[in-house]
C-alpha cells in the first residue's frame, strides 16, 4: 500500500474511532485526545481533526471528510473499549489492519439485555425517588411507573417519535401514571412519585458532558450540549404541565401540592446512602457502563450524595455550597477511580453527578406553571440554574487540580 493510501486509512480509522466516542457519551477533549493519539502512532499529524459536539472534520494531504453526528444517548462501554484500544495502539504493538478489526467488533457490541435495562430503569428510579424525599410506597409507585414509561420509550418513543415529541409524551405519560396511583393510594406523595419517575427522562449524558466541556473551556461544544439538554428538560416540563392541566379539566381544579415533602424514615442518612448507591448503580445500566464498573460508579454517586446530605443538613452552606462541594468530590473520585481501574473518568463522572442534577426543578416548575403560581415557577427555575452553576464550579475546581496530570 502506498503512502497516500496509508495516510487516508489512518485518518479514516481515527475518524471512525472518534465517531464512536462522540455518539456514545465521550466528552470533546477525550475524542480529540484519542484521535490524535491514534493518528500520531500511525505516523500522521494529530492536528488533522476538528471536533464539535455533533460533528468531526478530518483533513489530510489528499483526504477530507466531514461527518454530522447527532447527539444521542450513551453506551459508555464503547467509550471504554475505544479508549483501551487507543492505549494499546500507543504501545506500538497493534498494526492498523488488526486495529480496524477490533474497532469493527466494538461497533458491533450488542446492547444490554432488555431485562437488565428494565431492571436498571425500575430500581434506578426507585432509588432516586427515595433520595428526593419519597417514602417506600412512593418508591414502589415510581418503580412501576418507570417500567411502563421505559416500555413506552423502547417500543414507541425511540423508534417512531422525534426526541422532542418523545420527551413531551414521556413527561405526560409518567405524570398521568403517578396521578392515577395517587388516586388509588391517597397516602402517597404525588410530587415525590413524579420526580422519581421523571428522573428516567433526565438527559444526564449531554448535561454532564456539556458542563465538563464548559469546564474544559470548550464553550461552543459545551453550550451546544447544554442547549440540547435544556430542550429536553423543557419538553419533559411541557408533558408534565399538560398532564396536570388535563387532570384539572377533568377534576375541576389542579391537585394542590405543598412543595417537596421529605419522608422522615427514608430521610435517615444510612437509607439515603443506600438509595443513592442503588439508584446510581442501576442507572449505570442505562448509560451502558460495563458491568464490572456498576458498583464503583454507584459508590462514586453515593459518596457525592452523602457529602451533599451532610453539608446541607448539618452546616450553613445551603444547597448551592453543598452541591458545589459534592460535585467537587464526585469529580475527584471519578479521576481517582479512572486511574485505579484504568477506565475513562467519564464513566464515573456521568453516573456520580446524576444525583446532583436539579431534575426535581423540572417537575416543580411545570407544576407551578400549571397551577398558575408563576412566581414560584420562576424561583424554582432560578434555583435550578444556581445548582447547575455549582456543579460547573465543582468540576472546574477538580479539573484545575488534575489539568497538569495525564488524563485517565
Amino acid at each position: 500500500m502506498d503512502g497516500r493510501n496509508n495516510s487516508e486509512d489512518v485518518l479514516k480509522f481515527a475518524s471512525d474511532a472518534g465517531r464512536i466516542l462522540l455518539e456514545n457519551g465521550a466528552e470533546i477533549s477525550r475524542v480529540e485526545e484519542t484521535m490524535e493519539r491514534i493518528a500520531s502512532n500511525y505516523g500522521e499529524s494529530g492536528e488533522n481533526f476538528f471536533v464539535l459536539s455533533n460533528g468531526i472534520f478530518t483533513t489530510g494531504r489528499s483526504y477530507a471528510n466531514a461527518e454530522f453526528i447527532p447527539i444521542k444517548g450513551a453506551r459508555l462501554e464503547k467509550v471504554v473499549e475505544v479508549n483501551q484500544l487507543s492505549r494499546k495502539i500507543a504501545s506500538g504493538h497493534i498494526p492498523l489492519s488488526e486495529a480496524k478489526e477490533r474497532l469493527e467488533k466494538i461497533k458491533a457490541l450488542p446492547s444490554k439485555p432488555k431485562w437488565e435495562q428494565f431492571l436498571g430503569a425500575g430500581l434506578g428510579c426507585a432509588g432516586f425517588c427515595i433520595i428526593f424525599g419519597g417514602s417506600f410506597l412512593d418508591c414502589l409507585a415510581s418503580l412501576l411507573s418507570a417500567l411502563v414509561l421505559f416500555f413506552f420509550s423502547m417500543k414507541v418513543s425511540g423508534p417512531y417519535l422525534s426526541k422532542t415529541l418523545g420527551n413531551i409524551c414521556g413527561g405526560f405519560i409518567g405524570t398521568v401514571l403517578c396521578i392515577l396511583f395517587h388516586q388509588l393510594v391517597p397516602s402517597t406523595n404525588l410530587g415525590n412519585m413524579v420526580v422519581g419517575t421523571m428522573i428516567l427522562l433526565i438527559p444526564g449524558v449531554p448535561f454532564t458532558n456539556g458542563l465538563r466541556d464548559v469546564a474544559n473551556e470548550d464553550y461552543l461544544a459545551g453550550m451546544t450540549r447544554l442547549a440540547d439538554a435544556l430542550m429536553m428538560f423543557l419538553c419533559i416540563a411541557i408533558g408534565v404541565c399538560f398532564a396536570f392541566v388535563v387532570h384539572s379539566w377533568m377534576a375541576g381544579g389542579v391537585i394542590q401540592l405543598k412543595g417537596t415533602v421529605i419522608n422522615p424514615i427514608t430521610a435517615k442518612v444510612p437509607i439515603q446512602m443506600l438509595a443513592a448507591l442503588v439508584g446510581t448503580s442501576f442507572f449505570a445500566v442505562l448509560f451502558g457502563v460495563p458491568r464490572k464498573f456498576y458498583f464503583p460508579a454507584g459508590v462514586v454517586g453515593m459518596l457525592g450524595w452523602t457529602v451533599f446530605i451532610i453539608m446541607s443538613r448539618f452546616t450553613p452552606m445551603g444547597d448551592f455550597g453543598s452541591t458545589f462541594l459534592a460535585a467537587t468530590v464526585v469529580a475527584f473520585l471519578s479521576r481517582y477511580a479512572a486511574v485505579r481501574l484504568k477506565c475513562p473518568s467519564t464513566v464515573f463522572l456521568i453516573c456520580g453527578i446524576f444525583p446532583l442534577i436539579p431534575g426535581a426543578g423540572v417537575f416543580w416548575s411545570a407544576y407551578y406553571i400549571a397551577s398558575n403560581q408563576i412566581n414560584s415557577a420562576f424561583m424554582t427555575g432560578l434555583m435550578s440554574v444556581k445548582l447547575t452553576l455549582a456543579i460547573v464550579l465543582g468540576i472546574i475546581v477538580a479539573a484545575s487540580v488534575f489539568h497538569p496530570m495525564k488524563k485517565g
